[in-house]
């Protein structure tokens, strides 16, 4: 494109084509590491590093790639980034690792990563490959971490819990006991049907707020706006 619009890139990733919310796509690891706010920032913070990095060296090779290896091309691209956040993550916050287990080799196939760089990074120059894949990264993130707290709050009672294994030993002391000590938690929520209950109900709200968004543009437009005319009168009065 001639000019590229960031800010419709940033609403687009953000609220408008959210991978999350809108276009559905990598519900398997959304669904099924959002017990906790932690496991949930894990993942969407590994998942925004694949996805913004692809998507600059899809860009960057986007006119030296045949169409014939084209998918196969980006698919190793994804892989090869798949695979340092792995080591990443194996290096510094390896219990996280753990925890998340075969969810982190999953990024390879997330659905998310590879539609971005055939739809966008490959069509692209690469600092709106970035911006791309950054907001659609940040998008999914909220949503996981969204999706993770209310599941964290109503199963358990607790907030920012077992953040020292993403943050270190200083973020122990991040957890926040809303409901006190004796609070016994709702098992369903931590459960994956819990998961799908609060991404149901996270979609509906997105689906109401732009229902009341275009009935209010919708109304501005049929508003006829109140001015005063002024009438000139000719001939003669006899």
């Amino acid at each position: 494109m001639s000019q590229t619009d960031y800010r419709d890139i940033a609403l687009q990733g953000l609220w408008k084509n959210n991978p999350g919310l809108v276009q559905l796509l990598g519900l398997c690891p959304l669904l099924a590491v959002t017990g906790s706010v932690v496991n949930a920032l894990g993942l969407g913070l590994a998942t925004m590093l694949v996805l913004t990095g692809s998507n600059l060296a899809v860009s960057l090779i986007r006119h030296s790639v045949s169409d014939a290896v084209r998918l196969p091309a980006f698919v190793m691209i994804i892989a090869a980034f798949t695979t340092c956040t792995e080591l990443l993550m194996q290096a510094f916050t390896y219990e996280l690792y753990q925890i998340l287990g075969i969810f982190i080799p999953l990024i390879v196939t997330n659905c998310v990563i590879l539609g971005r760089a055939d739809a966008f990074a490959s069509k692209h120059p690469p600092l709106p490959a970035i911006a791309d894949g950054l907001m659609m990264g940040v998008g999914f993130l909220l949503v996981l971490v969204a999706i993770g707290s209310i599941r964290e709050i109503i199963g358990a009672g607790t907030w920012l819990a077992n953040m020292h294994l993403l943050f270190g030993e200083a973020a122990r002391s991040w957890q926040i006991n809303l409901f006190g000590d004796n609070y016994r938690g709702f098992l369903v929520a931590i459960l994956p049907p819990g998961a799908f209950l609060v991404a149901g109900l996270l979609i509906a709200l997105k689906n109401i707020v732009d229902a009341h968004i275009q009935q209010r543009l919708a109304a501005s437009r049929n508003q006829v706006p109140k001015t005063s005319r002024r009438v000139r009168t000719t001939g003669q009065i006899a």
